[in-house]
């Protein structure tokens, strides 16, 4: 397996794999990444879908990609997720599945076509006292210190990151900045997780500094997850004959190894998936030329949903999916080390919660504070809105409405989450991870500034509202070392991967579809002999002007200072007059207009 990138390889089609016809495939787990890998090992390494066998614990596919309408509690979304331009895996995979929205198109065309007709950005980003616009003006408000904090990280060899928290390498002028306010409540990093996951996010999405504090960076799809995404790559791979087995939880996977050479490795082959249905033992002894495909670990393990009238709960209890990774791990120091990331509950856990509304006063609040009619169809809020005087550090997001297919028209689905859920609120006098559903509706439109005396009673007749606790939803930003997550196919593997957001693979982040389909990829490619590079991490970390315009926006557009008495700094101005390093330097505004060199006005080349 290799990488690639540009068209010449991203269009071609790849030879058929020697010997792929005398192949079967097993996956554990029907999240994205094992879907995504099954696509890619019908359509790039032309293997038959009757060939692929997915094993799943849950009664449906999809894994962390959920929307659902729960019985008797309403809809339901633990999560939803954010997509850019540059999820290289994550396109080339729904270039090739039907949409089932839209006639002869692929799920990709579909998305493509709807955000380029309503962009994504937001109109507040930010509010206080209770539903006020905060005023950030898409300010980074980033000192000196904090600065040079990012620089640091940013330049720092990856080494010097690992096992270290964000407030190890970052002070106080940064955790007090807008910069991490958008940050952390964006992607929901804590102050004590990873800097080496804060860095390699900085390096993977230095291209979209821009547009960080008014989300512009972001793009969404027009349902939610399960229903735009999960559908019809599930459909596509049932037409392929691809068998799912749900209900079916796989608990051990056995492994022969034999001793390589001094100093070396040697092979590492699966041989049997253990498995239990319908309360039965089960399982399937693996040949020569049946591969296994395990997704280990998981972040919505063991989430718990409430409902109006009761409180999600904290469970703790045996975790199948990590308990799955622990007996694997156990056999071979190059299967990984789960305890890194699922040993501390109270550092991985948050709880978010899927508020309906009933009453046309609630949207009403959502409109004022959105700035645009959240039954329009098109953007609402644009992203999350976070009330940073919130005691919870609570954010919440309306995306394009309906969010589900069957939702009646005159409802609007919000998406609700707090990062401090073992802090007492500001209207509720309770903890989040202690609320109903209803009263975490109350904290809500407390902080949407809906008047006092109308709180209680539309979080009790306006709203429908089910929480969702859960102890794992990032677990992966927990600070860790290299070897704590196996690499996707480990050195002497015959016919094994690890794949998801648990797997390791290069300069790629996780918490995103991409990091699963990458994975994904990965391993069909190198288990199958795929001759056709999978596209690399797009390389925004090694253009000058992606560093450029990403060092103009972090100063919030302020000229640098250069050092030096005066005359040499006119001097060095003089020297850049007419250079292209002083055109580069001048359109991004980081020093000023001088004689001929003008700011430039052509799309990325610029600061608009």
């Amino acid at each position: 397996m290799y990488y690639s990138n540009g068209n010449y390889e991203a269009f071609a089609r790849p030879r058929k794999p020697e010997g792929v016809d005398e192949k079967s495939a097993w996956f554990v787990g029907a999240g994205l990444a094992s879907m995504s890998s099954a696509v890619f090992m019908i359509r790039d390494g032309q293997m038959s879908g009757e060939k692929i066998t997915i094993l799943e614990r849950l009664k449906l596919p999809g894994g962390a990609l959920d929307g659902i309408k729960e019985p008797k509690k309403g809809f339901v979304i633990r999560g939803g997720r954010e997509m850019e331009d540059h999820m290289e895996c994550l396109w080339d995979l729904f270039r090739t599945i039907p949409s089932l929205e839209v006639e002869g198109a692929s799920v990709l065309d579909e998305f493509y076509w709807l955000n380029k007709d309503d962009p994504n950005f937001s109109l507040c980003r930010v509010t206080e006292q209770r539903g006020q616009d905060a005023h950030t003006n898409n300010l980074f408000t980033l000192s000196d210190a904090a600065q040079k904090d990012i620089v640091k990280v940013f330049m720092a060899p990856r080494e010097e990151m690992e096992g270290k928290r964000i407030d190890e390498v970052f002070g106080a002028d940064f955790l007090a900045s807008n910069f991490w306010l958008y940050w952390r409540t964006m992607f929901a990093f804590e102050e004590w997780h990873s800097a080496l996951e804060m860095k390699l996010y900085l390096h993977r999405f230095i291209h979209h500094i821009g547009g960080l504090p008014d989300l512009s960076a972001l793009k969404f799809t027009k349902y939610n997850q399960y229903e735009s995404l999960v559908l019809p790559m599930y459909r596509w791979l049932l037409d392929q004959g691809v068998t799912f087995h749900f209900s079916t939880e796989v608990t051990d996977i056995d492994f022969t190894f034999s001793e390589g050479a001094a100093g070396e490795d040697g092979a590492k082959q699966a041989t049997r998936i253990h498995w239990v249905r319908d309360g039965e033992e089960g399982g399937v002894d693996l040949g020569e030329h049946d591969l296994v495909l395990a997704t280990i670990g998981s972040l919505t393990e063991n989430s718990n949903d409430g409902d109006q009238h009761t409180p999600a709960k904290l469970d703790t209890g045996p975790a199948p999916a990590w308990d799955l990774w622990r007996r694997i791990a156990a056999k071979h120091d190059a299967f990984g080390r789960p305890e890194v990331f699922a040993g501390d509950i109270e550092k991985t856990k948050w709880e978010s919660a899927t508020v309906t509304t009933l009453d046309p006063r609630i949207p009403e609040h959502i409109e004022r504070i959105a700035k645009r009619d959240p039954f329009s169809g098109r953007v609402v809020t644009g992203g999350i809105v976070t009330a940073k005087d919130s005691s919870w550090l609570m954010s919440w997001t309306v995306n394009r409405q309906p969010h589900f297919k069957q939702q009646p028209s005159d409802q609007i689905v919000v998406w609700v989450y707090g990062l401090f859920v073992d802090v007492p609120g500001d209207y509720v006098k309770k903890t989040m991870s202690e609320c109903t559903g209803e009263e975490i509706a109350q904290e809500w439109l407390y902080h949407l500034g809906v008047p006092v005396d109308q709180i209680a009673e539309l979080a009790a007749n306006g709203a429908r509202t089910v929480p969702v606790m859960m102890p794992y939803v990032t677990s992966f930003f927990m600070p860790r070392h290299a070897g704590d997550r196996p690499d996707v196919v480990p050195e002497g593997s015959v016919n094994f991967a690890f794949i998801g957001q648990f797997a390791e693979t290069t300069r790629d982040c996780i918490f995103t579809t991409e990091y699963s389909v990458r994975t994904g990829m990965e391993a069909a490619y190198r288990l199958l002999g795929v001759d056709r590079g999978v596209p690399e991490v797009f390389g925004s970390t090694y253009d000058v002007r992606a560093l450029l315009k990403a060092t103009s926006r972090l100063r919030d557009g302020e000229a640098v200072d250069l050092p030096g008495p005066k005359f040499l700094r006119d001097r060095l101005l003089k020297k850049l007059d007419g250079t292209q390093v002083g055109e580069l330097l001048t359109d991004f505004k980081l020093i000023p207009e001088r004689g001929d060199t003008k700011v430039r006005r052509r799309g990325d080349d610029a600061v608009e």
